[in-house]
């Protein structure tokens, strides 16, 4: 099978790796900027670790009805959905708890080690304390709500990043990666968009790992292996568990899932690792293909994602 010739560009965003690809790599340069502009605004309107976002704006003002603009909006329903589909277990009110547990600001900043904190069993506060009018585009935030996006956001700018990008170019596939969540776009490449998968979005590509591939739609990874840090001599992770407002103790380290949007997959994804053993009749039901990790490394594949191809002539 031929293989198409792809334009590629890596960066930064976001605070992660962000990965753009196109089949017609003489619309790169387009591409590019549509992406970027996309990113950018919701990085100004979505970002936790900006005291100048919109979000942060909100989350200053509580016990006021605030409209929000188009986008904040389109944020905030992305995140209420997912709590709806997941039953809660990923809640956008998780926000004082995941600052609580060290992760106050962008993850770059963050010192791998240091003193112990204090973290208490609390439930947060819980999606339904939010009072959203999604076509008015008003938010009412109870006092002690903080809002945190960062398991939908980010998705949501590698769809509307993919979206943007492949109307700017109007012609042939492209690829957006932003850390573990990816949108794909247009017209995929022949052999179909090939993604390794990968706890860290940041390893290096290489023969031999496993991939899958994929024509439309988006794939997200979330794990409790890259983004932690230890305080006290324990170790803590970005995602929380609404039930507890502790970092998910499950036995998932690693979900990785296929769906028919990228904030879709990372919902779910992200809904495995809070749900635990649960994860996989609910990944079932729901029809997602899933490829979960435990903590010995052992891979439990969901809803037939497929066995890895190991045979000598495989490419994945």
């Amino acid at each position: 099978m031929s293989t198409t010739l792809l334009g590629i560009v890596d960066d930064r965003a976001l605070g992660t790796s962000m990965r753009l690809v196109v089949t017609r790599p003489a619309k790169l340069d387009a591409a590019r900027a549509a992406a970027g502009t996309i990113i950018r605004a919701i990085d100004e309107t979505a970002s936790r670790f900006r005291h100048d976002s919109e979000l942060s704006r909100l989350n200053q003002v509580p016990g006021r009805h605030i409209r929000v603009s188009p986008l904040l909006a389109q944020a905030l329903a992305a995140g209420l959905r997912g709590a709806r589909l997941t039953g809660g277990a990923v809640d956008p009110t998780v926000g004082t708890a995941v600052r609580l547990a060290g992760y106050d600001r962008d993850f770059a900043s963050i010192p791998a080690d240091g003193s112990p904190i204090q973290l208490d069993v609390s439930t947060v506060p819980g999606w339904k304390a939010i009072e959203f009018d999604e076509a008015a585009r008003t938010v009412y935030l109870p006092h002690g709500v903080e809002i945190d996006l960062g398991a939908t956001a980010k998705a949501l700018a590698a769809d509307l990043a993919a979206s943007a990008a492949f109307e700017a170019i109007a012609c042939g596939g492209v690829l957006v990666s932003l850390g573990g969540d990816i949108a794909v776009a247009g017209e995929p490449p022949l052999e179909g968009w090939a993604v390794q998968v990968s706890e860290d979005s940041s390893a290096r590509i290489e023969e031999g790992q496993e991939t899958v591939s994929i024509q439309t739609g988006g794939i997200a990874t979330s794990s409790t292996t890259v983004r932690r840090w230890t305080r006290g001599g324990v170790v803590l992770h970005h995602i929380i568990d609404p039930s507890t407002g502790l970092p998910a103790a499950g036995p998932w380290r690693t979900a990785t899932v296929v769906a028919g949007s990228c904030v879709d997959a990372n919902i779910a994804s992200t809904a495995a690792i809070v749900m635990g053993d649960w994860a996989i009749p609910w990944l079932k039901a729901s029809g997602l293909p899933a490829r979960l990790v435990d903590h010995d490394g052992t891979v439990h594949r969901v809803s037939g994602w497929p066995q890895p191809d190991t045979s000598p002539s495989s490419n994945s």
